[in-house]
């Protein structure tokens, strides 16, 4: 996660950079109807570190351990006021889950998963230089193309959660800007290992953490 957030830091410090040091128009106004597109880099990252039990529901000392990624996502964001806006991010990221525990850091799964996002925005000041805003709403999860490893077996469920979004579009020049952007994603899923002779409820509970260049039409 620390090394993401420092690569991102770097790439937003660098397109800060040239934004600043690019000529500088007047925003285009930003209002009801306008569209905005941003291509992203965004990290995916979950602390999940739930227990894994056996199938009467007794310990075995291990835990599960989700890895993180970091892939390109899309973002579209459609103004339905001013001030109130609707988006749907798309994208998929890949990641590995390993069981740890005491002498045991083994991987058992690895899986891609399609987690759209869609979020109602209030956005205060659109068509300010750094323009905020905030936003909640929901989230699928959705886990396609595992591979099994080291002879486990897993299956993991699909279902909805709940996400709240922060983030920040700063104006560069013309249509573009540059975009900032936060949520927090609340989603369980059911693992059953080896055919259910182990289990674990996993609090996913990401973080997913962006930033892109947005142009606006």
């Amino acid at each position: 996660m620390k090394n993401s957030l420092l690569a991102l830091a770097l790439a937003g410090s660098a397109m800060a950079y040239a934004g600043t040091a690019a000529a500088q128009t007047a925003p285009e106004p930003i209002g009801q109807g306008t569209l905005i597109v941003t291509g992203r880099v965004t990290s995916v990252s979950s602390s999940a570190d739930d227990p894994i039990l056996t199938s009467g529901g007794a310990a075995t000392g291990l835990h599960v351990d989700v890895g993180e990624s970091v892939m390109p996502t899309l973002g579209f964001t459609y103004f339905v006021s001013d001030h109130w806006a609707v988006e749907a991010i798309l994208g998929a990221t890949q990641h590995e889950i390993r069981a740890q525990g005491p002498g045991t850091d083994v991987a058992v799964h690895e899986t891609w998963v399609l987690p759209p996002v869609v979020t109602l925005q209030y956005r205060p000041t659109p068509n300010a230089q750094v323009s905020p805003y905030v936003g909640a709403g929901v989230n699928a999860m959705i886990f396609f193309s595992g591979d099994d490893m080291n002879g486990f077996t897993v299956d993991l469920d699909n279902g909805v959660g709940l996400a709240l979004q922060a983030g920040a579009d700063v104006q560069l020049t013309g249509p573009w800007s540059l975009n900032f952007d936060v949520k927090k994603v609340w989603f369980d899923t059911d693992a059953t290992i080896n055919g259910g002779a182990l289990q674990s409820d996993v609090s996913l509970d990401p973080w997913v953490v962006s930033i892109g260049l947005a142009r606006r039409f």
